[in-house]
């Protein structure tokens, strides 16, 4: 037990440290946690890691998702919910449909359902690895909106195709009207359970007498609870993280106050930290097991080695055809129903997001979970699976990884940037906000001559800063309404199409953290 947390300790060292050189090198941290996983996975004398498929889908997926959900832009995932919508679902089962013809064709033993089974593995991209490599070259925000937002539901999407084909091998059998009854299950049931938890925890929130610690703990723990509890009923957990992280998203504002929303941030964002960096290390550290698998099952290196480059290609080719054919359906659509660009996005925005397709923990994870036996017989094929999974995740990470950002920088994606430039939006949100807040003053505190508000008065006139001392409870009290209405002014701003809302959040995030300042200097005074 020592040895393992002193592995455990020296682990999380290597990822801060392959992280660091990642960020020197300007390359996603992904391809090189992968890779250092796979060198020290052949260290000698190391403890053995064996993964449990279980352990990584209830403890690393449910944070990872529901981060992701509070993270999305709702502005976004309208404008776009056609592509995201048609890539999440339609892309993800011709794609599992593609590997499993060809799988079936090519590979000896594999049957169509088997073949659904490995495309339902390998189907959804990783939208962590994508968004470390956008973050170090600029594309349009349409791209990164369509990667993130289907990054959202492609997961639950592939796991809904996994589980049926796993049941049509273990048992022989598809019978397509129960499946349609499982499927619909599964959605609504997800949705459900997902909405329900949100509606518990937000009443929570508010009727509880919590503080920010109490608030940030409860935040760590919703995931997990809306995940188990659409498990238990045999829902999509999957589908009930993102839609109670959608709900609690939207309500940000009305369940916690400033102190909690800039307490959990950084909470979040270490913990996210931690997670990803654990789960790509762990990828590459499970390589020795899968190949023991695929030494037993009587398959060569070099054999089964193709047979991965293969799927590796056929996804690929599929994902950059589905990309086009997206542009396509759009530019046809237009016609007949608003879309929301009117404009062909020329051959390069296509492009960059069928080639930002890497895969990474949820096809593991999936090709972990396969049982070892189907029925009174060893699962077919299992070991192979495993190490198709293992050759897709480094191919797409280590060659779509280091070539994404070569690709970015060479193709050209018409029409710039989807918004005003930063410092114009930001110019405008700030005028706006200064109106609002003066006629918000002097419609409501219009005799008060308190230091603070005259003060900030004149910070919003002439956008001059003040220090200020002798502050009484009630102009401290004031300010904060006028925050508030400039939070809702910022609400209202999130509605023009011009503006970013990330840019909006940050503003959103500099009120709640000069709120704070103010309340803090109430407990020390």
């Amino acid at each position: 037990m020592t040895e393992k947390f002193l592995l455990f300790l020296g682990l999380l060292a290597l990822i801060v440290a392959l992280i660091m050189l990642a960020n020197r090198l300007k390359i996603a941290y992904p391809i090189l946690l992968v890779l250092g996983g796979l060198a020290i996975s052949f260290v000698p004398n190391l403890p053995h890691i064996r993964i449990d498929p279980q352990l990584i889908f209830i403890v690393f997926l449910p944070p990872l998702l529901y981060e992701a959900a509070w993270a999305v832009s709702y502005k976004e995932l309208y404008k776009w919910r056609r592509m995201i919508g048609g890539f999440a679902f339609v892309v993800v089962f011709i794609t599992a449909a593609a590997v499993a013809l060809v799988a079936n064709w090519l590979i000896p033993g594999f049957s169509l359902a088997l073949g659904f089974l490995l495309g339902a593995i390998v189907s959804p991209p990783d939208a962590v690895s994508a968004a470390a490599i956008l973050k170090f070259v600029k594309v349009p925000k349409r791209v990164s909106a369509i990667l993130e937002g289907e990054s959202l539901l492609n997961d639950a999407s592939s796991l809904i195709i996994f589980r049926f084909a796993a049941v049509a091998v273990t048992t022989g059998q598809f019978v397509w009207y129960e499946a349609a009854g499982s499927f619909i299950w599964m959605i609504a049931g997800g949705v459900g359970a997902g909405l329900a938890v949100a509606f518990i925890v937000c009443r929570l929130h508010k009727i509880l007498p919590f503080d920010a610690n109490m608030d940030t703990i409860l935040t760590l723990m919703t995931p997990y609870v809306m995940y188990i509890l659409a498990e238990e009923i045999h829902a999509s957990g999957v589908l009930a993280v993102v839609a109670g992280g959608l709900y609690l998203s939207a309500r940000r504002n009305e369940m916690f106050d400033a102190a909690t929303r800039t307490h959990v941030v950084p909470v979040w964002r270490n913990f996210i930290f931690i997670l990803n960096g654990l789960v790509f290390a762990l990828i590459g550290l499970d390589l020795p097991q899968i190949l023991e698998g695929l030494q037993r099952e009587g398959v060569s290196l070099m054999t089964a080695t193709g047979y991965g480059l293969l799927i590796t290609a056929v996804i690929v080719v599929v994902r950059i055809m589905a990309s086009y054919a997206g542009v396509a359906v759009t530019m046809l659509m237009r016609n007949f129903i608003t879309v929301a660009d009117d404009k062909y996005p020329g051959k390069g925005a296509p492009l960059v997001i069928g080639w930002a397709g890497m895969r990474g923990v949820v096809s593991l994870a999936s090709a972990l979970s396969i049982p070892i036996m189907a029925g009174s017989e060893a699962f077919p094929h299992r070991d192979l699976i495993l190490f198709i999974t293992f050759v897709v995740i480094m191919m797409t990470l280590v060659v779509q990884g280091l070539t994404l950002p070569l690709l970015i920088q060479n193709v050209k994606i018409p029409g710039g940037d989807d918004y005003m430039q930063h410092t114009q939006a930001e110019t405008l949100i700030r005028k706006t906000l200064a109106h609002s807040s003066l006629n918000f003053m002097q419609s409501h505190f219009e005799n008060d001559e308190s230091f603070l508000l005259q003060s900030l008065k004149k910070v919003w006139d002439f956008r001059l800063s003040a220090d200020s001392c002798g502050i009484t409870a009630d102009a401290k009290e004031r300010y904060f309404a006028i925050l508030n209405e400039q939070r809702r002014v910022l609400a209202q701003l999130n509605k023009d199409p011009r503006i970013d809302e990330e840019l909006i959040r940050r503003f959103l995030y500099q009120i709640d953290l000069e709120e704070e300042k103010w309340r803090l200097s109430d407990k020390h005074e």
